[in-house]
């Protein structure tokens, strides 16, 4: 294919946005760029282009083997951070496609929207906000991933858009686009829906247990609680300025989540290694803060660009898969076996 070709195709989608996407939605050739300005691809549009940037890097396929809820379990089918992320992806495009948004930009965002989490999930977030001088958290993480630690320093050089995305798809933070918006909730709603059922498929709760007022709202099966919630933000933010959902909706949605932390994310069975994986994640910072020549060289490089000894362990820790965080610990608290030979 020649380059007059190639330009083509992004025109040509860059026009399709402008004449069929909603007025509130974000259009890529309207982005408000990137920190440092890079030549346009010939085929992709700019939200394509950060798509493609994500699900290639490291970060996003060491998410395979991150906890989500279950630390190490058994059973092939329990969600990985991986998983989660798919999931949110596929309910954020789903909403973004009904409401005539930008499906580029809203996978792009979902897609990269966990890349700042800890090996064994809110277990690890929490010891490294304990022990971090300046905290922890994996929103503002995942920035540092993105602009910083990715590609050998050099980062991804992400659009602003699917920037204010990542770093503003918790909770209590609302993100600048429409499409930043869908994931935020797309975000609350996958991990309400696959989490109670990766807990049923556990035997930590029954669906008999699940609180009969959200569900008689709600649905009585994952399958009819989370196209009840998907339905419900499409049918109140058409041709809206903003997503939402309707009051009874979102309360019952929430005191799901409440019921969750109740009964799931907190004490229960679920959770009975969280202890171990804390004070694992914990001696590892501690180590490397006694033996910094244990980190990487690629980790050590970075003293040389100003970093401190604590920033740098934080990456290194965070970035580490569950998986890679146990073989570590194996390796400075374990004894090896003694051999006269």
């Amino acid at each position: 294919m020649n380059k007059e070709k190639d330009w083509g195709l992004r025109l040509v989608t860059e026009e399709r946005e402008r004449a069929t996407l909603s007025p509130y939605a974000s259009r890529s050739a309207e982005t408000r760029g990137r920190k440092r300005e890079e030549e346009p691809c010939d085929m992709r549009t700019a939200y394509q282009r950060d798509r493609d940037r994500i699900l290639h890097c490291k970060a996003f396929r060491r998410l395979m083997h991150k906890t989500q809820v279950f630390i190490r379990p058994e059973g092939d089918h329990y969600r990985t951070r991986l998983t989660h992320t798919l999931e949110v992806s596929q309910i954020a495009r789903t909403i973004s496609r009904a409401l005539r948004l930008n499906e580029d930009l809203t996978e792009a965002i979902a897609l990269g929207h966990d890349l700042g989490h800890t090996p064994f999930g809110h277990a690890g977030e929490r010891v490294l906000d304990e022990k971090m001088p300046c905290g922890f958290s994996h929103a503002r993480q995942g920035i540092r991933v993105v602009e910083v630690l990715e590609k050998k320093g050099q980062g991804l050089n992400l659009t602003w858009e699917v920037l204010d995305g990542m770093a503003n798809h918790s909770i209590r933070k609302m993100p600048s686009t429409m499409e930043g918006q869908v994931v935020r909730l797309a975000d609350k709603m996958a991990y309400i829906h696959h989490d109670t059922d990766d807990a049923i498929r556990g035997q930590i709760i029954r669906e008999e247990e699940l609180p009969k007022d959200c569900c008689d709202i709600l649905g009585h099966n994952v399958k009819e609680r989370l196209n009840r919630m998907i339905r419900d933000v499409i049918s109140m933010s058409m041709d809206q300025p903003e997503i939402r959902m309707t009051p009874e909706v979102q309360d019952a949605m929430m005191r799901l989540r409440q019921f969750m932390f109740d009964r799931v994310y907190i004490g229960s069975l679920a959770k009975r290694e969280e202890a171990k994986a804390e004070r694992l994640v914990g001696e590892l910072v501690d180590w490397f803060r006694d033996h910094p020549d244990d980190l990487s060289q690629e980790s050590l490089s970075r003293l040389k660009l100003g970093d401190s000894l604590d920033t740098i362990i934080c990456d290194y820790v965070s970035g580490m898969s569950d998986n890679y965080a146990v073989r570590c610990f194996q390796k400075f608290y374990v004894p090896k076996a003694w051999d006269v030979y």
